[in-house]
């Protein structure tokens, strides 16, 4: 059985005094939920901070976003030796985010991927239609055409040590969340997608779910045979919440 990962994605929020009421609550909350890995994207800026705090836990560190470049004159950027420098293990890429505010493309996300992987570092691909491609039937067609841009110049073998993050547009933020069922149809055509090429690596694949998932709907969510736990947005800000995510995804995998 594959192993859920639950992963909070801050986004642009966070303090110093936050994140250390956070981790505090999450590690006590936590310390007794086995079978569920888990981690949290805090902004960059509080990497270590959080590094420091999670030391000692099973709790790891993720990271929101990446460059492309591993060094040089890139103001303002950030690499992926740099984070891996941190304590990262997991980095967000082509969140839609991303795509829409800085125009991030699929070539450019699977440059980030492929970096990612060349520090040995986990990227967490985001992939997910928008509300009008939903409603015009093109969930699908927009998922495979997002995996091919990896699939297709990475091969198949670098979705091996990746996770997929199932996030449609219309969900994020919104309150919104896919049925179980809705979502379950479409994880399970990633992982036949995938399965294509290598059904070996896809039966071992983490194919998160994203999209308003708080502690009232990731019971059922977690319960569909494809849906391998969650990239937490909100509810991952607080810590009560996120535990109740975290220890849904355990049970459902019968693991505590």
């Amino acid at each position: 059985m594959r192993r859920p990962l639950v992963i909070g994605n801050w986004k642009l929020n966070g303090s110093t005094h936050m994140l250390k009421e956070i981790t505090t609550s999450l590690r006590n909350a936590l310390k007794m939920v086995e079978g569920c890995s888990v981690a949290i994207a805090p902004p960059v800026m509080y990497l270590d901070q959080a590094r420091r705090a999670l030391t000692g836990s099973e709790i790891a560190l993720g990271a929101q976003n990446v460059d492309i470049k591993l060094s040089g004159a890139f103001t303002g950027d950030i690499s992926a030796d740099m984070l891996k420098d941190i304590g990262a293990k997991y980095i967000i890429i082509g969140h839609s985010d991303r795509r829409i505010y800085h125009k991030e493309n699929d070539e450019a996300i699977a440059k980030k991927f492929s970096v990612v992987q060349s520090v040995g570092l986990i990227p967490v691909l985001c992939i997910g239609e928008t509300k009008r491609e939903n409603e015009d039937g093109k969930t699908k067609e927009v998922c495979a055409r997002q995996l091919d841009a990896i699939l297709n110049t990475l091969g198949t073998i670098a979705i091996k040590n990746s996770v997929i993050a199932y996030e449609p547009l219309w969900a994020i933020g919104t309150g919104k969340s896919a049925t179980p069922l809705q979502a379950q149809s479409v994880h399970k055509f990633i992982r036949d997608y995938i399965a294509q090429y290598d059904a070996n690596i896809t039966s071992k694949l983490i194919i998160q779910y994203g999209g308003s998932v708080n502690d009232k709907n990731a019971a059922a969510l977690f319960a569909q045979p494809d849906i391998d736990g969650a990239l937490v947005g909100s509810a991952s800000l607080k810590a009560d919440l996120f535990s109740a995510i975290v220890t849904a995804a355990a049970k459902a995998k019968k693991v505590i």
